[in-house]
């Protein structure tokens, strides 16, 4: 085996090959953003922006980037992909200020012969001229053999072939695409192996594709055999199932074969959701390192295991990456779920009421509410003034609106043991509630206090299904001139107010028994 390198180069092409994605495209202003936080925030040796003479605005916006890298001493770090067009893509990337040229030539004989229609000769003699010309202008030449996976495997001696006429032209780097995502990490070691052994004096970077879900496999396996430079993705982005994810690949590299990046790990995320935002495409919550519950317990038992010594802790802290741990709340949380949660807001419960306000998160997890930690205040000043009496229960309620119809709602309540159903009429889901509730609590003499206030509020930020807390005031007869004040929690919030409505008539009746 080649002695492993200490440090691997990472060339990020979100801006170019991770373009390629189906639906996404960036503007001018979206492109110099990403390639700023990509160079100064995240410390990647070398950027792939856009690809030449394709637009008018994709010229401007190559130019914004490089006049932005030069005065910050990045230029040579910007790369542009060029074509075998003799001065053509040279021309147009010197008239962007640009100093390296990633040349597209053909690294297998079908794409050779079938779609340029060349032979192996007539392309390597184009090659020579295209290169000789970019470097007589002081560009930098990279060259691109694409399609070199496929070309290997059907015709290495075209490959090797090409690769004898244009090794002495000027190329610094050489570089290897397993463009249709074909190979296997014992396919890459096999021909990365060989490649190197055949032109020993040449640089090669690995350019994977992620198609069989193998392109990190595939990148340890080129670094096994000394390949030093390695091409990525933010969020595997790039045509199909995209490109390798330069997060997972930066990880992977130090964590599993101890070798150093430039990657500043705690940006991965902010730049991950810097692309997400610009490129439309959301991420899977499980994404590995930069995904939304990657740092997310879920399972009691796991955060039970954290609070008695980081049973379930490993290499991959959140901290590390400028993240927190947070512990999911649902029907799976156990106490120490709660625990670790109420321990961020800075609160401290007794036993008994931590008993309450886990008992009340089950209950909605497994009613299939979604539930946040910022739901929890919420949670807990429900539980909290939730009494252990019972006189009324709610059986079922029905609601049902339309725009521009009356509301209808059907009531089941059990009180004292009784059960009743009515029907309620209004011009909202609530008003056809009280409608409803007016009548059977006619029938058992007790009378709706007037309502004087009623707030709905959700948490800082909240999300679409996020807890309500209905608060309502109650002018209550007998009170001396003091209001009644009750509460509900739901994610709807008509039933957020029927909940702090019972929760009043519940409160009265147990005064009216004693």
């Amino acid at each position: 085996m080649s002695k492993l390198p200490e440090y691997v180069a990472l060339m990020d092409t979100t801006l170019r090959d991770g373009e390629q994605t189906q639906g996404v495209s960036f503007s001018a202003g979206e492109k110099l953003n990403i390639a700023q936080a990509l160079l100064e925030a995240l410390k990647v040796d070398r950027i792939e922006v856009a690809s030449a003479r394709v637009s008018e605005g994709e010229k401007e916006a190559v130019s914004n980037i490089i006049a932005w890298a030069r005065k910050h001493g990045y230029d040579e770090r910007v790369e542009v992909l060029g074509f075998v067009d003799q001065q053509l893509s040279a021309d147009w990337i010197l008239d962007c200020g640009g100093k390296v040229i990633n040349l597209l030539t053909k690294g297998s004989e079908n794409h050779c012969r079938n779609q340029l229609g060349k032979t192996l000769e007539e392309h390597a003699a184009d090659i020579n001229s295209t290169v000789k010309y970019a470097l007589s202008k002081g560009l930098q030449v990279n060259a691109y053999l694409e399609d070199w996976s496929n070309g290997y495997q059907d015709n290495r001696e075209y490959v090797y072939g090409l690769m004898e006429a244009i090794k002495h032209s000027g190329i610094r780097h050489f570089m290897l695409p397993d463009t249709l995502g074909v190979m296997s990490p014992m396919e890459v070691k096999a021909a990365m192996e060989d490649m190197q052994s055949r032109f020993t004096e040449q640089d090669f970077d690995f350019h994977p594709h992620n198609d069989y879900g193998l392109a990190v496999a595939n990148c340890m396996a080129a670094v096994e055999t000394g390949i030093s430079n390695l091409h990525c993705t933010v969020n595997c982005l790039g045509e199909r199932a995209g490109n390798v994810s330069l997060a997972e690949l930066a990880v992977v590299l130090k964590d599993k074969m101890g070798i150093r990046t430039a990657i500043d790990e705690t940006h991965l995320a902010d730049v991950s959701k810097m692309v997400e935002r610009f490129s439309g495409k959301w991420l899977s919550a499980n994404m590995p390192i930069v995904g939304e519950d990657v740092f997310t317990q879920t399972a009691g038992i796991h955060a039970d295991g954290d609070v008695k010594g980081g049973l379930y802790e490993t290499r991959l802290s959140p901290e590390r990456f400028d993240r927190k741990r947070t512990y999911a709340l649902g029907k799976l949380s156990g106490k120490a779920s709660v625990l670790k949660n109420i321990e961020e807001l800075g609160i401290s419960l007794s036993d008994e009421n931590l008993k309450k306000v886990l008992d009340r998160v089950v209950k909605l997890g497994d009613s299939k509410e979604t539930i946040t930690p910022d739901d929890l205040p919420f949670i807990i000043a429900d539980a909290l003034e939730s009494s252990d009496y019972h006189h009324i229960h709610l059986e079922n309620c029905e609601i049902n609106s339309s725009f521009g119809e009356e509301s209808v709602v059907k009531l089941a309540l059990t009180v004292n043991g009784t059960e009743y159903a009515e029907e309620g009429h209004g011009n909202g889901g609530f008003s056809a509630f009280i409608d409803a509730l007016k009548k059977i609590l006619a029938q058992i003499d007790f009378t709706l206090p007037e309502l004087t206030d009623y707030a709905i509020r959700i948490p800082k930020g909240g999300k679409p299904g996020a807890l309500t807390e209905c608060t309502i005031t109650w002018d209550v007869e007998g009170m001396r001139g003091r209001k009644l004040r009750t509460r509900g929690v739901h994610a709807n919030q008509v039933y957020a107010a029927v909940l702090a409505t019972l929760r009043m008539v519940n409160t009265r009746l147990h005064s009216q028994s004693n």
